[in-house]
């Protein structure tokens, strides 16, 4: 237990959203500094509040990179974040708190601090390492669109999830296709050791043979072991539009002839520009969901090689 300190303030949806995924993107975040945002009401859609959780007292730094979220949001500027000193604590699991579960398809995936769920597929993940709300609704996402692959037929022998973070996804796909190879890979080096603690918890082996999860750290698709273990049946992408657009050429080079893709991590008005980039790599749109302001899409190599 120790002191914590919660910094909240009032935004817009669209100035949340956009700061969830610029902290998403700045490899320099401090871990410690846990950054989360939700609806104020049901009743409200359009007006979010934003809390950053620290187990320290908040300092100028802090500030000044909590403000740096909003930095060039259309017609925004930084809130007013009110500061309070919270009593001795378990700080990551209070900023767990009121974060549901998801439940997407067969899939139920919640926090310690959640029950598993008796007739679904349970996966516990810790909500410090998974969910900022638009990675929550994604995630949720794409459970949904792994599962309706799975009842629409489709046969995998080999997938990987590419910027994996907790190793959740590939977690869902190894049990969907349990004989699969399946490989989990981020671009984080800390992803590895969450990966190994998620999968131990929710009894995922590890290895290279056929029904075991091979996690690794690389940058996109550029890594000896992703390109040894190629070409994947399936690809699973749920990070930014802009990566997402930049590695449409190696996803669709590292895809079966035949394969799919499933991606996410983009806005709707995104999705346009996304689509192209993989339409001009031979791959064509099967199906898409829409989670709140997000897309989930699931794309067929169409290249014969």
């Amino acid at each position: 237990m120790t002191d914590s300190w919660k910094l909240s303030g009032e935004v817009s949806q669209a100035a949340a959203q956009a700061a969830l995924e610029r902290q998403a993107q700045d490899e320099d975040w401090d871990s410690n500094f846990v950054v989360t945002a939700h609806e104020i009401a049901e009743a409200r859609p359009e007006e979010w509040m934003v809390e950053g959780w620290l187990p320290r007292r908040p300092t100028a730094s802090d500030r000044r990179a909590l403000d740096a979220l909003f930095a060039g949001a259309p017609g925004e500027t930084p809130p007013s974040f009110e500061i309070e000193k919270l009593p001795p604590t378990d700080w990551v699991s209070l900023s767990q708190q009121g974060v549901e579960p998801i439940r997407a398809g067969r899939f139920h995936v919640h926090t310690p601090d959640h029950a598993p769920d008796p007739q679904a597929v349970n996966f516990c993940i810790p909500a410090s390492q998974a969910f900022g709300t638009g990675q929550h609704a994604t995630t949720a996402g794409c459970l949904a669109m792994l599962d309706r692959m799975k009842r629409e037929g489709l046969v995998v022998r080999n997938h990987a999830d590419i910027g994996t973070g907790t190793g959740l996804l590939a977690f869902a796909a190894m049990h969907l296709w349990p004989r699969a190879f399946a490989t989990a890979s981020d671009i984080d080096p800390v992803c590895l050791e969450v990966i190994l603690d998620n999968a131990s918890s929710n009894g995922v082996p590890l290895g290279e043979a056929e029904g075991m999860l091979t996690p690794t750290i690389a940058d996109g698709m550029d890594d000896p072991l992703l390109r040894a273990r190629g070409p994947y049946d399936l690809l699973i992408a749920n990070i930014l539009a802009g990566p997402l657009i930049d590695l449409a050429p190696e996803f669709a080079g590292a895809t079966a002839p035949g394969g799919h893709v499933v991606l996410a991590g983009l806005l709707e008005t995104q999705e346009a520009e996304v689509r192209a980039a993989y339409r001009r790599q031979g791959m064509r749109l099967a199906l898409r969901l829409v989670r709140g302001d997000w897309s989930i899409l699931w794309l067929r190599n169409r290249t014969i090689r």
